[in-house]
């Protein structure tokens, strides 16, 4: 290997083994954290979920509608004859009509409008909640995505420049096969190896297109000029139990399920107040024309308070409480499960940043050793100690060892945004992210008393 060429393998390693994509210039260089400001903003699966939130707040205003009366406009008109006989007969024709307007007021229900507002209310913070995790999946993925560009651009960079190497290999090889120094052999060696990093190469480029396609997908844009991007080691907790701790008091997915069961808490008491007195009022007026009689007016105004208490229903409402509290126990399992599947997932993210140290590690004491193991091998190699296969086989140990540490330093960023996502504290507020935040509350406030209106605050 000449002394150029290692010269640039050495300068593809130290410049961090994340290469830019394209031509880099500081004004428009995209970094990490501009990426996931892009994602957040424009993120298909992140804004649908937003517009289910929205979609969900409106389930307060619904409830809130069991305390609002209920009124309703009416009219009719008709035509009518009749014959009437008196001491001879006679016709009458008249059309009778009318307008009316009725108010109907439940004033109480067993408090069935009160803890379906209170249940609507627990699904609308449920709903947060899960909008915050869709939140860290997205911005997870983003973070995947552009280390996985990095990555596969220096593992493409360093394969193509692998087979500059080896084309001067073989080129060398073939003038000292020329000269007798060598034997067919070896030159049929050089060949191989450099018909397998061409290979290589191609295999790299392909993978380099399906991070990019990846890339586009998450973020919205394609990826160009990349920076070098860095692990969130300060943010992260000191030691797996406190990892352990932060997950259970602040992940999304446990909240989301303590939500979900006070919801079906509440279901239960909805449920139960069917079996309770209804207490309601009614008003109505109306006037009448023509009203049994031709040239016939009637003015009425009726105010009415009725109580219903159900007797037996058949069995409905008992079958149905009983159903309610069965899945309100679900709900308590699965909450369960939740803080274990938590819990897991923060002990394998753990696992994963501290093997990724060790493996960068070891893979920067790997490529030392190749590296003088090549030199080595070389400077034998021009004795005749050395065949032309033992230097091959030393520069594909030396490349082997680079592409492991370019791979351990991806996965060692990768991980600490894992962590993150696994203790419930990735969002682009923690991580000082510079993009609007988008805060869900804004729709509910808009929404929650409104008494009419088909519009949406947004003008749909």
């Amino acid at each position: 290997m000449s002394q150029f060429k290692a010269v640039s393998l050495r300068s593809i390693l130290l410049a961090g083994a994340f290469l830019s994509v394209g031509a880099a210039t500081a004004d428009a260089a995209e970094t990490i954290a501009s990426a996931m400001a892009r994602a957040y903003r424009s993120n298909p699966q992140l804004n649908a979920q937003r517009a289910n939130t929205r979609s969900v707040d409106e389930s307060v205003p619904q409830a809130l509608s069991g305390y609002r009366p209920k009124i309703t406009a009416s009219s009719d008109v008709g035509y009518q004859t009749q014959d009437l006989f008196r001491n001879s007969w006679s016709n009458d024709k008249f059309f009778p009509r009318g307008v009316g307007l009725q108010v109907d007021q439940t004033l109480w229900n067993g408090n069935r409008t009160s803890n379906s507002v209170r249940r609507a209310d627990s699904t609308v913070l449920a709903s947060r909640e899960t909008l915050r995790n869709t939140e860290q999946s997205v911005l997870l993925d983003g973070a995947t995505a552009y280390m996985d560009v990095l990555r596969d651009t220096a593992i493409l960079s360093l394969r193509k420049n692998n087979i500059e190497v080896l084309e001067e290999q073989l080129r060398q090889t073939r003038d000292r096969f020329n000269v007798g120094e060598v034997t067919r052999t070896d030159v049929a060696q050089a060949e191989a190896r450099l018909a397998q990093a061409n290979s290589d190469s191609a295999a790299a480029a392909g993978n380099l297109k399906a991070s990019l396609g990846r890339y586009r997908q998450v973020i919205g844009v394609d990826a160009k000029q990349l920076q070098p991007a860095k692990a969130l080691d300060a943010t992260l907790p000191k030691s797996l139990d406190a990892a352990i701790a932060v997950s259970q008091a602040e992940h999304p997915l446990i909240s989301a399920a303590l939500h979900t069961v006070d919801a079906a808490q509440l279901a239960v008491k909805v449920v139960e107040g069917e079996l309770y007195p209804t207490v309601a009022a009614q008003a109505t007026a109306s006037k009448r024309w023509d009203y049994q009689a031709s040239n016939q007016e009637l003015n009425q105004i009726q105010v009415v308070g009725r109580v219903s208490v159900p007797i037996y229903e058949g069995g409905d409402v008992y079958a149905r409480v009983r159903q309610a509290k069965e899945t309100l126990g679900q709900r308590r399992l699965e909450a369960d499960q939740t803080r274990d599947q938590v819990r897991q997932s923060v002990v394998t993210a753990w696992a994963s940043l501290e093997s990724t140290r060790e493996q960068i590690t070891a893979s920067q004491a790997q490529i030392q050793a190749a590296e003088t193991a090549l030199n080595g091998v070389r400077e034998e190699a021009k004795v005749g100690q050395r065949t032309t296969l033992d230097v091959l086989n030393a520069q594909q140990e030396l490349l082997t060892a680079r592409v492991n540490l370019i791979t351990a330093q991806r996965n060692r960023v990768v991980a600490s945004y894992s962590v993150m996502s696994a203790i419930g504290r990735l969002s682009t507020r923690q991580l000082a992210v510079n993009v609007d935040q988008y805060e869900p509350a804004t729709h509910y406030e808009q929404v929650r008393d409104k008494w009419i209106g088909t519009k949406t605050p947004d003008g749909r």
